[in-house]
C-alpha cells in the first residue's frame, strides 16, 4: 500500500513572505540583510549535481533562511516511467538540506523525450488515476509529501471535466496538497474564459500549503502569457487578498525568473504581500468580533 501524505512528519510551518531564489541575487543575499524574506523557494535541478563554491553558498544560505523547493522535471503527469536516478538524487539532496516542503508542477515535461515545458494535463479521470498512482510512487521514494501547483496552459489537450475539476480530484483521490499558484488562476481565467473568483473560492482550504505570487505578459485582452518577466499586476493583487479571504492568510511566495531587477525591487513586491495578509488578518478580527 502506498504511504498517505498524512502518514509523513514534514508539515513545518512556512514563514509567511518567501522569494523565489535566483544565481543573480545568491551574493546580495549573502552579503546583506533583508528582513523582509521570510524563506527562499529554489528549484533542485538548478544545484543538482553540485559542489564546490555552488555547495557552500547554498549551505550558507540555507543557514540564512528557510528553504523550500519548487521541481521542474519530475515529469509526474508524463507516460515514461519516474526515472529512479532523479528521485535518488532528490531524496540524498534533502537529506543533505532542511526543506520545509517539496513541490512540482501539475502537468508533464517528457515523452520519450524531455520537452523543457510545462504541458496541461488531459482533464479527464483516466488521467488522475494516473497521476495519483505516479503521486503515491514519488512519495513513497522521497518519505515526505508532494505538493502540487496549477500550472498556466493555452490549450485544453482531450478535457472531458473542467480544470476545476480536475484539480480537485486528484488533490482528492491522491490526498494531496496545493501549492496555488494565483498568478495562473487568473491567467487561465482570462485566456479560457471562466470566473477566477469562482475558482479560488471552490478550492478546499485545508489543501493549500503555500502560495505563489508573479507577472505576466498582456499579448491580447483576451491572451496573457505566464512569464513571471514582470511586476504583479493590480488584478493578481486583488485576486490574491481574495483568495486569503476564502481560505485564511497562507504563505506566499514572489517569483520573477526574467528582466530581473535589483533585489531591493523585489523586497518592495514583498511588502505588498506581507501588506495584503496584515489587512486580511485585521478584517478576519473584525468579522470575529462582531
Amino acid at each position: 500500500m502506498p504511504v498517505q501524505t498524512t502518514d509523513f512528519n514534514h508539515h513545518q510551518a512556512i514563514p509567511m513572505v518567501g522569494l523565489g531564489l535566483r544565481r543573480d541575487h545568491v551574493n546580495d543575499l549573502l552579503n546583506s540583510s533583508h528582513p523582509d524574506i521570510g524563506f527562499l523557494e529554489l528549484a533542485p535541478e538548478n544545484w543538482l549535481p553540485f559542489g564546490g563554491q555552488l555547495r557552500k553558498k547554498l549551505t550558507a544560505l540555507a543557514e540564512r533562511y528557510p528553504l523550500v523547493c519548487h521541481g521542474l522535471s519530475l515529469n509526474i503527469g508524463g507516460p515514461d516511467p519516474l526515472s529512479k536516478r532523479f528521485l535518488a538524487d532528490l531524496k540524498a539532496f534533502f537529506d543533505q538540506f532542511p526543506m520545509l516542503c517539496y513541490s512540482e508542477h501539475l502537468s508533464y515535461t517528457a515523452a520519450g523525450g524531455q520537452l523543457y515545458d510545462l504541458l496541461p494535463m488531459p482533464f479527464q479521470q483516466a488521467a488522475i488515476a494516473h497521476l495519483v498512482s505516479r503521486i503515491h510512487q514519488v512519495q513513497d521514494a522521497l518519505q515526505r509529501p508532494l505538493v502540487l501547483e496549477n500550472i498556466s496552459y493555452y490549450t485544453p489537450v482531450a478535457a472531458k471535466m473542467s480544470e476545476l475539476e480536475f484539480l480537485l480530484e486528484v488533490l482528492e483521490q491522491a490526498d494531496c496538497q496545493l501549492l496555488l499558484d494565483v498568478n495562473n488562476v487568473y491567467v487561465n481565467s482570462v485566456n479560457h474564459g471562466y470566473n477566477a473568483y469562482e475558482f479560488i473560492r471552490a478550492l478546499p482550504s485545508k489543501r493549500i500549503r503555500y502560495g505563489h505570487i508573479a507577472g505576466h505578459y498582456v499579448q491580447h485582452e483576451h491572451l496573457l502569457i505566464d512569464t513571471h518577466g514582470a511586476d504583479v499586476c493590480w488584478n493578481v493583487w486583488q485576486l490574491l487578498g481574495y483568495a486569503y479571504q476564502c481560505h485564511g492568510t497562507f504563505p506566499t511566495l514572489l517569483e520573477r525568473d526574467f528582466n530581473l531587477p535589483e533585489l531591493s525591487e523585489l523586497t518592495a513586491e514583498l511588502k505588498i504581500i506581507k501588506d495584503i495578509q496584515q489587512q486580511n488578518s485585521v478584517l478576519q478580527k473584525r468579522q470575529v468580533t462582531i
